[in-house]
């Protein structure tokens, strides 16, 4: 491989150089915890990359199976004194590992040329795909196949891939959600909300509840119906050139000049989106603007608490009390280093009572798509964490990330009692429609204040 095909590389040395591999980041490594070897830590890791960047070490397999074994939770970078930039190392060093070929095989093309190449580049097959499965599901097959034992004939993996199968929500974003929505009251920010993949398919209602919470709080939304992936699939997963495309495309579809603020509500998403500047450094044509969108790009927790958001107007003796916990999704706390705002907002809301959670800010073994690529280790991190959740005594589980909810999900999905797992902004949006006063119209299907949250019982 060139060495101007070398990702580590071109990369400024002075962020390889930082780590004093101090061993404060030692700790905090799910994966180093896991097996005690330095490779596995992110000191470890650094030093592979460093060798690659000074021509010491070849871009091996061992090398790239290394940086898939890695989270990237980026708790390393909270714990971290020098505040080495991992995140980016990171994602270097996947891209120099996709470069390399080394892990090439043909199931493995076919897979990320289906979905990294094809389906998420182009959000109408996602949705194709997303109907699909929404009619699987309602048609009542997927509980006859379910039932009648057939599975049982799949092998092991397959078996474990379809039970984790997320349940698709009745309808997209673009269904529940004007493309305007006005604010309530005086209008305050003018703001526009990003629906996302996994989110609109998944958890569409999350996004509707966003656009409630902004409106009730002074803020027009802008929600347009037909939205792009933000790449952070794509460049969490080596595929350098495809992020920078997603994210030229956003910056297209949403000038940041035009906005107050720039809305996620997923910790993943937001952590990649408040980075455009350095994706698109050396475009002429973005460089500016992905500096301001960077500036703009707003978590809703951070944004909430930013401009003073309204506890909801409740008559709380008549409320019954939620029990809640928190988990803390890793890009938000580590990737953002957004830890109070999402309890803030919490505690905002009448009648709950917030518990802590137990190593709160330890992955859940999500991880983007870590839980299908390394199976074994994010099953030992979700056990660990739903072992936490029940000493808590909560019955609901709030976090603010589309792939957290759905690991929690399944992990507690044969727990002998019940729980609910929701995002922050649904509690505080159920709570806003408890309010006397009339709410917005967000239209005809949004009249009905439904129940937002997924349950899940034995």
């Amino acid at each position: 491989m060139a060495d101007s095909d070398s990702h580590l590389k071109s990369l400024d040395y002075s962020v390889l150089q930082q780590c004093m591999h101090c061993g404060m980041c030692l700790p905090t490594c799910p994966t180093y915890d896991a097996t005690r070897l330095e490779r596995n830590s992110p000191r470890g890791r650094i030093a592979l990359m460093r060798a690659i960047a000074d021509g010491e070490l070849e871009a091996t397999r061992t090398f790239a199976e290394e940086m898939y074994f890695c989270l990237g939770c980026l708790a390393c970078m909270t714990a971290c004194p020098a505040d080495v930039n991992y995140a980016e190392l990171f994602e270097h060093a996947r891209a120099e590992a996709e470069k390399s070929g080394e892990l090439k095989s043909v199931k493995r093309r076919l897979i990320r040329g289906v979905t990294l190449e094809w389906l998420f580049m182009d959000l109408r097959r996602l949705r194709g795909l997303g109907r699909l499965m929404r009619l699987y599901q309602q048609s009542g097959l997927q509980t006859l196949i379910r039932r009648s034992g057939v599975l049982r004939l799949l092998p092991k993996r397959m078996r474990e891939l379809e039970a984790m199968t997320p349940t698709i929500e009745k309808a997209f974003s673009g269904r529940l959600i004007s493309p305007l929505t006005p604010p309530r009251g005086q209008k305050r920010y003018r703001v526009a909300v990003l629906t996302g993949c996994a989110q609109d398919l998944v958890f569409s209602s999350v996004n509707r509840d966003t656009v409630t919470v902004l409106s009730r709080n002074g803020c027009e939304v802008v929600t347009p119906a037909q939205q792009g992936c933000c790449g952070s699939l794509h460049a969490h997963n080596g595929e350098w050139e495809y992020a920078q495309t997603l994210a030229r495309r956003q910056i297209d579809q949403f000038p940041p000049g035009e906005y107050d603020a720039i809305i996620s509500n997923a910790a993943g998403c937001g952590s990649h989106l408040k980075h455009f500047s350095k994706l698109l450094a050396d475009d002429p044509d973005y460089c500016e603007a992905s500096k301001e969108w960077d500036s703009k790009l707003k978590d809703v927790h951070e944004w909430l608490v930013e401009i003073g958001f309204e506890s909801p107007k409740v008559n709380g003796s008549a409320m019954e009390t939620q029990h809640v916990t928190y988990h803390e999704a890793c890009h938000l706390c580590h990737g953002q280093q957004i830890f109070k705002a999402p309890r803030t907002v919490l505690k905002g809301i009448p009648n709950l009572e917030l518990t802590e959670l137990a190593e709160s800010t330890w992955c859940c073994g999500s991880a983007g798509i870590y839980n299908l690529i390394q199976p074994e280790m994010a099953t030992d991190l979700l056990h660990r964490k739903v072992g936490h959740i029940r000493k808590t005594g909560a019955d609901v589980v709030a976090t603010g990330n589309p792939g957290c909810l759905l690991q929690i999900i399944n992990g507690l999905e044969n727990e002998p009692r019940s729980y609910r797992v929701v995002h922050p902004v649904t509690l505080l949006a159920e709570a806003y429609r408890r309010e006397k006063t009339d709410v917005v119209s967000e239209g005809a299907e949004t009249l009905q204040p439904a129940s937002v949250g997924h349950e899940v019982a034995q």
